[in-house]
């Protein structure tokens, strides 16, 4: 029986997985047309897999020698001649265990017999060599696939190694070379200076110029989940609408293939039910858990704390951030996939990711005095399974107007008070309850928060009070995510600087048939 796999490479026969073949057919015409190109996305983002399949697909037509530097030792690097040698090695274990498809016979017994001579070292005019002869003679083109060269990155001789790659492409009218070379890795090779430690000068020399950019979407998309979803379901008998569940699941995750296959694992594991209802467990059970995506993603907050303010501003300020790409810390959040750009502007990645985020950055207000009042006051809300958001709302203002002075601490509110209210929130709903900002919303005005609770959801809008017209507005707006969320009722939070606007919780309004409950504080 087939199973959900998030560790190593996935494949067809002992998996469920979505259909790649798009992909793949994509990646055979670069080929095809002799690129020479980097697959570089976030951890666990699905390049091996797709290195390995396309071994397979390409076999038909050409001899794929793939191989991996991430088990080189560091003290072939000390090196360029052991590196090389080291490669060559490589090449002739590619197929040490089985016959390689599209390899000539007298062309694999060449290769190791290079392999055994130059075991302690080639030089740069020796590897050249090697590489025209076993490109001139074997009966099909061969390409070249190298993994993990992240593992590389630290190394001055790896980046000869590319030079001399790029130099035999760039005669290879004269000397015969590999059809395609492939590289796969979370870091553009042509940005290979970001993890370079050498002096500032040499940080920018890149011998990777003749690389051509790999803009194909690896993201997992609907359809192609709900595909997988229904040979689960036809495996396990079940009877579930694997289209809304597959969708439900692209727009938690973006397509981030570690973050699909997971929500569908915790789903089989903890035999939850294929539906909503079990789609927002398994999200509230990955948020809770550690796993080295959500590790490794904190960590770049620490290492640039100029992505953490930048983040936090998005988040929390509604801030409109321009992605500019000469920013370093901007690069290494997008080639980890931790944030998109749409219209030229930065957001996080997807629902889940950024869910992670706010519960980061509240996690460090825990110790405030907004924080302790949420946690005092859970037991009082949550009746039968239910939030009583009402009640909620009510003793939220009576704790900012007893903690804050709305007019003296006008600008500090105006900036933080959604913060602040999440930070009250969080406590209420931890363990049995998920949120997440719909970002369509999020400005320096407003902010919309779905709260999901045992199944349940409330929307709350998060509003500064500018007048009237504007209040008016927002009801109209707010009405609208009622229909789409199938809800009869709708909160609003007011933050009123007004010094006479009586704070409290407002009868409620009916519009259209929906009823909606504000806040002002």
């Amino acid at each position: 029986m087939k199973r959900f796999n998030i560790a190593g490479t996935c494949r067809p026969n002992e998996h469920y997985m979505v259909d790649i073949t798009e992909r793949l057919e994509i990646i055979r015409g670069m080929v095809a047309n002799g690129d020479y190109f980097c697959i570089n996305r976030g951890r666990q983002y699905g390049k091996t897999t797709t290195l390995e399949a396309m071994c397979t697909q390409l076999s038909d037509e050409y001899c794929v020698f793939c191989v991996s530097f991430e088990t080189i030792e560091d003290a072939c690097y000390e090196k360029e001649d052991r590196l090389y040698g080291k490669f060559i090695s490589l090449i002739a274990r590619a197929f040490a265990w089985s016959p390689l498809s599209g390899l000539d016979n007298e062309i694999g017994e060449q290769i190791k017999a290079y392999a055994k001579e130059y075991k302690d070292g080639c030089s740069s005019e020796n590897l050249i060599d090697f590489i025209g002869n076993i490109c001139i003679k074997n009966s099909k083109p061969i390409v070249l696939l190298i993994d993990e060269i992240d593992q590389a990155g630290n190394h001055p001789s790896f980046l000869k190694f590319l030079g001399l790659l790029r130099e035999v492409y760039l005669k290879r009218n004269r000397i015969p070379s590999f059809q395609s070379v492939i590289l796969a890795g979370v870091y553009d090779v042509k940005n290979l200076k970001l993890k370079m430690r050498s002096e500032d000068q040499h940080q920018y020399n890149s011998p990777w110029n003749i690389a051509v950019p790999f803009d194909v979407d690896m993201s997992l998309q609907a359809k192609g989940i709900a595909d997988m979803l229904a040979e689960y379901k036809a495996d396990h008998n079940l009877d579930f609408d694997e289209k809304m569940v597959a969708q439900m699941i692209r727009d938690y995750t973006g397509g981030y293939p570690f973050l699909v296959s997971r929500l569908c694992m915790i789903i089989d594991a903890e035999h939850y039910t294929w539906d909503k209802e079990g789609v927002l467990k398994a999200v509230n059970a990955i948020l809770m858990e550690r796993n080295t995506l959500f590790d490794n993603m904190i960590k770049k907050l620490d290492d640039y704390p100029e992505l953490e303010a930048t983040l936090k501003r998005i988040l929390f300020n509604g801030s409109r951030e321009t992605y500019n790409p000469d920013e370093k810390y901007l690069q290494i959040a997008s080639m980890f996939n931790y944030i998109s750009t749409q219209n030229g502007l930065v957001s996080v990645a997807c629902r889940i990711m950024e869910t992670r985020l706010y519960n980061y950055f509240l996690a460090k207000n825990k110790a405030s005095t907004m924080s302790q009042y949420g946690q005092a006051d859970k037991s009082q809300f949550i009746i039968d399974g239910y939030i009583n958001m009402p009640h909620l709302l009510e003793r939220f203002v009576v704790h900012m107007n007893q903690t804050y002075n709305m007019v003296k601490e006008h600008k500090f509110l105006e900036d933080n008070g959604r913060e602040i209210f999440l930070t009250y929130l969080r406590p209420i709903i931890n363990g049995s309850g998920n949120y997440y900002i719909e970002p369509q919303t999020r400005d320096h005005e407003r902010m919309d928060i779905i709260v999901d609770y045992l199944g349940t959801q409330y929307v709350i809008e998060l509003k500064i009070w500018r007048g009237n017209a504007y209040n008016q507005r927002g009801e109209e707006q707010l009405k609208g995510y009622l229909e789409y969320f199938n809800l009869q009722t709708g909160y609003l939070v007011s933050f009123c600087f007004n010094s006479n606007k009586q704070p409290g919780l407002l009868p409620p309004v009916v519009i259209d048939g929906h009823t909606l409950i504000e806040a002002i504080v």
